[in-house]
């Protein structure tokens, strides 16, 4: 718990200096942020090591299928309102990077933490969190992923009997039954724009109703809790009913809707709405997302869409037509190497923006483009692809590796 500065062991105190020191060796040989490496080799030495360096902490978790590392950092601007705060601000969202991140703050009162969703039961044993922000599931990664229900079967035998505060989308049937096993749950209607992957209900089996915004199964009467807090428009709703205005740096709607749950995980800690809103304020890019980049003479919006839903919600926050818009897709080992999910995505909303393909899968890109009915371009770069587009600033969509090749090649 916070508070009880309890001292690292002569073990531990090793395994943290081992693994600064792989960190710095895999930085200095030019390999990323050495984050990774660096938690496997202190892991190695004290596989104990994460409960250690958490025991000082008050910890949030946070996992989801979409807008995990952006909600971290949100909520981890909201808490430094109340003392230090620790984070893996870079997305290294597994028990090593994790580890890596933790070991880095040794004076921090809050420890905020993003959490691969397959890891998450397995990191709130050993960190004791004090929150769980739990924000919506949805097909991603299909060659390795569990299927969603399974996953969210999983995190509800993970935390039952869990003492941490879940904060939770009541607005994701998935969600609700992974969350309906804890005894203290903070719903927040937080909406759901993509549907596709909770039609059947995650109890019985039987087909969820959805009249408006609610939901609920008329075969075993489970159904949307009342949430306490929820996103209005551009206020967030506190449970008392007053509204506080949601200013960001960040576009869309998904990010008010992390916004939201991030003022309910901050009002835990008894930071107020209003201090926890205008704190995220200083939030403008979260790991190069929505970065705004010169590159030949043109400018670039740079954002990330790793999944179907994902892909849906970016499509809201672009420029309208006749803005140009690159798509890069891979399928590299941390993309997922099926493609299939590509027809999941309706990319007829992009009718009317002239349309560039790039990335490894971009012939994959092509046919799917091809079957919607839409007019683009396949090149063999980005430089090819700026040169071709019309003026105006570009939007340029990718999923994870080809965003990072997109930013490597654009000097982001």
């Amino acid at each position: 718990m916070a508070g009880n500065t309890e001292p690292l062991s002569p073990r531990a105190k090793l395994a943290v200096t081992a693994g600064k020191a792989a960190a710095a060796v895999s930085r200095a040989a030019g390999r990323g942020s050495g984050s990774v490496i660096g938690g496997k080799v202190a892991l190695k030495l004290d596989p104990d090591l994460l409960g250690r360096l958490a025991q000082n902490l008050d910890v949030v978790l946070v996992s989801a299928t979409n807008g995990k590392t952006t909600t971290t950092r949100l909520i981890a601007e909201a808490l430094r309102a109340s003392g230090p705060v620790v984070s893996n601000a870079l997305g290294a969202n597994m028990p090593a990077g994790i580890t890596s991140a933790l070991a880095g703050g040794t004076d921090a009162k809050y420890g905020v933490i993003e959490v691969d969703e397959k890891y998450l039961a397995m990191v709130a044993r050993d960190t004791t969190p004090k929150v769980i922000a739990l924000l919506n599931l949805s097909r991603d990664q299909l060659d390795r992923a569990a299927e969603t229900r399974m996953l969210a079967e999983r995190w509800r035998e993970g935390l039952a009997g869990s003492k941490a505060v879940i904060v939770a989308n009541a607005d994701d049937p998935l969600i609700v039954w992974a969350a309906s096993s804890s005894a203290n749950v903070v719903w927040v209607a937080a909406g759901q724009e993509w549907k596709d992957d909770a039609w059947s209900c995650p109890s019985c089996g039987g087909v969820l109703q959805r009249p408006g915004d609610d939901w609920g199964c008329g075969e075993c009467g489970f159904r949307r809790p009342s949430p306490s807090w929820a996103l209005s428009g551009d206020h967030v709703i506190d449970p008392h009913g007053s509204a506080w205005p949601i200013r960001l740096q960040l576009p869309g709607r998904a990010n008010k809707a992390n916004a939201t749950s991030s003022a309910a995980v901050a009002a835990v800690f008894g930071v107020p709405p209003q201090v926890a809103l205008e704190r995220m304020y200083q939030v403008q890019a979260v790991a190069g997302r929505y970065d705004v980049v010169h590159f030949q003479n043109r400018e670039l919006r740079l954002l990330l869409a790793k999944n179907p839903a994902g892909w849906l919600e970016t499509f809201s926050l672009i420029d309208p037509p006749p803005t140009p818009v690159i798509l890069s897709v891979n399928a590299r080992g941390a993309d997922g190497t099926d493609t299939s999910w590509l027809w999941d995505v309706d990319y007829t909303r992009l009718s009317g923006h002239p349309i560039f393909v790039i990335g490894d899968r971009k012939l994959d890109l092509a046919v799917r483009l091809e079957v919607a009915g839409l007019g683009f371009r396949v090149c063999e770069s980005v430089d090819e692809a700026v040169q071709l587009a019309p003026p105006g600033r570009i939007e340029a969509i990718a999923n994870y590796t080809a965003f990072q090749d997109l930013r490597r090649r654009v000097g982001n």
